[in-house]
This record gives C-alpha cells, sequence and structure tokens, in this order.
C-alpha cells in the first residue's frame, strides 16, 4: 500500500512541476520585453520601463569625477594611447598647422583689416583645424585601421578598469591592459555591425554632394523631399546605432559572444531610446564645452609663444589635440558604461561608490 501511495504521489508531483513548469513559461510569455517583433500592434504600456538615473548635468558630473578620481590609472592610458597614435597613425604636422594659421591671419586681413582678439583667433584655429581632419598627418588605410584598433583597446581598458574599481579592486594599468583585451575580436565584430548600421548616413552625404554639385536643392520642392530624405536616413542610422553602442559595453563582459551582445543590447534599449538620444545630446554638449574651455587657452598660449624663433618648430597644439582626443574617447567609453550599469539597476551602488 505504501508503494502505491508513493508511486501516486510521484506521479503527481511530476504532474505538478510540468504544470508549474509550463505556467512559469506562459508567464515569461506574457511579460516578455520584446514587443515589435510581429504585425500586431504594440501599446506604449507594453515596452514603457522606467529608469533610475541622475539627470545629464549630474551624469557627465559623475563621469568626470570617476576619471579624476582615478587619474593614476587614466593619465598613463592616455599617454599610452597618445604615443601609440603618433607610432602608428601619425601626428599633425606643424607645418600644416603654421598653414591653417597663415590661412587665417590672410582671411582677417580681408575681411575685418586683421582686428580680431586672441580668444577669437584661437577659436577659429580650434573650429578649422577639427572640422579638417587636421589631427593626424595622413590618414591612409593602415592608418584607419590602426585609429580603430586604438580606439578599442581605449574603449574597453577603460571599460575594465571602471568595472573594478567600482568593484572596490585595486589594479594597475598593466593589468588593465592585459586582460581587457580578451573580448577584442568581439567587440571589432560589434564596431563593424555599427559601421554597416551607419550606411544609411553615408548614403545621405553621397546624395547630398550630388545634389549640391548638380543644383539641386536650388528648387524649393526637391529641398524639402531631401530634407525628408535626410531625415529618415538619420533616424533609421539612430535608431540601430543606439542599441550598437549599448552592445559595445556588453560584449566587454567575459563569455559575451556579438550577437547576444546585439540582442541583449537591442532588449535593454526598448522604449529606452529617446532618452538614450538626449544622453547622447548632453554628451556632445559636454565635450564641446570642454574642448573650448582646454583648448582655447593651450592655442593662445602657442600664439604668443610663436613669437620666439626658438619654439617656431614645437608641435605644441598638435600634441595637445591628440592628448585631448584620448581624453575624449576615455570619458565616452566611461560615460557610456555608467549609463549601461545604471539601465541595468546597478545606480545605488554605483553613486555609493562614487561618493566614497
Amino acid at each position: 500500500m505504501a508503494k502505491k501511495l508513493s508511486k501516486k504521489t510521484r506521479r503527481t508531483s511530476k504532474i505538478r512541476n510540468k504544470m508549474s513548469k509550463v505556467s512559469c513559461w506562459l508567464r515569461a510569455k506574457s511579460t516578455s520585453k520584446s514587443p515589435h517583433k510581429s504585425f500586431r500592434r504594440s501599446y506604449r504600456e507594453d515596452y514603457r520601463r522606467d529608469t533610475k538615473v541622475p539627470g545629464i548635468m549630474h551624469h557627465a558630473a559623475i563621469t568626470f569625477r570617476m576619471i579624476f578620481k582615478n587619474w593614476k590609472l587614466f593619465l598613463p592610458l592616455v599617454i599610452v594611447s597618445a604615443v601609440a597614435a603618433v607610432l602608428f597613425v601619425g601626428l599633425m604636422n606643424e607645418a600644416t598647422y603654421q598653414q591653417f594659421q597663415t590661412v587665417l591671419d590672410q582671411t582677417t586681413e580681408q575681411v575685418g583689416n586683421g582686428d580680431i582678439g586672441v580668444m577669437a583667433k584661437s577659436g577659429l584655429l580650434l573650429i578649422s583645424t577639427i572640422t579638417t581632419g587636421g589631427l593626424s598627418s595622413e590618414q591612409t588605410e593602415s592608418g584607419t585601421v590602426f585609429t580603430v584598433l586604438i580606439f578599442l583597446i581605449l574603449w574597453l581598458t577603460t571599460i575594465f578598469i571602471l568595472r573594478q574599481r567600482l568593484a572596490q579592486r585595486k589594479i594597475k594599468l598593466r593589468d588593465a591592459l592585459y586582460n581587457a583585451m580578451t573580448p577584442l575580436i568581439s567587440s571589432f565584430v560589434v564596431f563593424v555591425v555599427a559601421v554597416i548600421q551607419c550606411v544609411p548616413i553615408f548614403l545621405l552625404i553621397i546624395v547630398y554632394s550630388a545634389a549640391v554639385q548638380t543644383e539641386f536643392l536650388a528648387t524649393p520642392f526637391y529641398a524639402l523631399v531631401f530634407f525628408i530624405f535626410a531625415a529618415l536616413m538619420i533616424l533609421l542610422s539612430g535608431y540601430l546605432l543606439s542599441s550598437s553602442l549599448m552592445a559595445l559595453v556588453a560584449v566587454s563582459a567575459p563569455g559575451l559572444y556579438p550577437m547576444q551582445a546585439l540582442r541583449t543590447a537591442s532588449e535593454l534599449m526598448m522604449g529606452r531610446r529617446v532618452k538614450f538620444v538626449l544622453r547622447l545630446v548632453g554628451l556632445l554638449l559636454v565635450l564641446a564645452v570642454t574642448w573650448v574651455a582646454v583648448m582655447l587657452p593651450l592655442i593662445a598660449f602657442d600664439l604668443f609663444m610663436k613669437q620666439f624663433e626658438w619654439t617656431a618648430g614645437v608641435p605644441f597644439v598638435p600634441v595637445c589635440l591628440l592628448v585631448m582626443t584620448c581624453f575624449t574617447g576615455i570619458y565616452i567609453s566611461a560615460y557610456l558604461y555608467l549609463y549601461y550599469r545604471w539601465m541595468l539597476g546597478y545606480d545605488t551602488k554605483d553613486l555609493k561608490h562614487d561618493k566614497k
């Protein structure tokens, strides 16, 4: 009798286990955060997710604080990145920078009789140098490949340092450089996917150059059509890139494959893309203010020092531009990594560690 009861209890327990598994699967199916995967209409309540993150200015301040708090790690990283860029990519020649300055002097003499302030001249030099791509001497194909590799190494090393420091672990830059390179190939695959997602923007640039040459935009109706086309291309690339940037952060975790990181980032950004785009706009504004606040005094100092003959060939401004570029890469990596952690729910821990 006891054996029969035990058999019945085993059968009932098996049935209950199966029923519990089915109910759990149905519950997970009904509460899944992956709408827009069919032609059925998805409502806002289905994919709306609240994210407890600080404000944009507070986010920028926390990022600066994290970098300056660990300056003993990030300052050597900036130096190593700048030296690697000089060796493998190249540095803007001082003669090229002097050509910018000569053209600017001639333009100001023709337009404003040369009556222009030092800070205004420094600002024009900064804008002309950055917009014309004068950060390196000659950008060859091999130089482009090395630029991408240096950027990925800088990205992974920064994220590894922040992950270890937020976990209250003491590390050295040597350990970060050695251990952070594990997901380099995975990060490169995600980076290639992000470049492919920029194809609409590349197509827009080609169409715009052709429209300017053929005077296609002279007609108001055609200009309106091109504006609508440009808006659609930018929205498409922005929608795709919003998840790819988070995938670059997610793929830095050990044992995560590129496609899995892309899927995870896409589900993580569901319903949060508009907020993330606003974060990127705030990031660009903060970087613009930082570049102006740092580089304008340095360019003005260089203009003053160039009055002496012994400083004529010193590439002071090109080196400062390269160092600021490396710092910008570190800041962008830290900014996006902190936002990624906050979306995963590590906001309280990050703020506590940051205040200590």
